[in-house]
């Protein structure tokens, strides 16, 4: 049995130093990727988000700490994950207050993908977003 082109996904994962100046990477990294993509701006700030939340949140932001972005796409969907090094709390969509000057970030996530979720630990953990719609690239 053939399976047509466009019905399998290609993934691309890659592992980035726990820096602040990694965010820039990512997106970079991320915008070639997907050139083309119509969403690409939301997949963008998606994935801004979850490396922010994994270096200000988790060991991945330590020193000597690392992250891994990784980038599927296929049947008409983009799905970008950031696996970090753990970290004491869970991650929550919470609304912020008006005044807050962070904490809007999963929130926002979940107003812009399809779909968001986590699984892991302590220990490690990763947090997915889900973004869909047409592409014709």
């Amino acid at each position: 049995m053939l399976l047509v082109a466009e019905s399998l996904p290609l993934c691309w994962r890659r592992s980035f130093p726990g820096g602040p100046e990694q965010a820039g990477a990512v997106r970079r990294f991320v915008g070639c990727l997907l050139a083309g993509c119509p969403y690409l701006d939301d997949v963008l700030l998606a994935a801004d988000e979850l490396v922010v939340n994994a270096l200000r949140h988790t060991k991945s932001g330590q020193a000597g700490g690392a992250f891994v972005v990784e980038i599927a796409r296929g049947g008409g969907r983009v799905v970008v994950s950031v696996t970090d090094e753990g970290g004491p709390g869970e991650p929550a969509a919470v609304a912020a207050a008006d005044l807050d000057e962070s904490g809007r970030g999963l929130q926002t996530i979940s107003l812009t993908a399809a779909s968001w979720g986590w699984h892991g630990n302590g220990d490690g953990r990763t947090v997915t977003a889900v973004f869909a719609g047409e592409w014709a690239a």
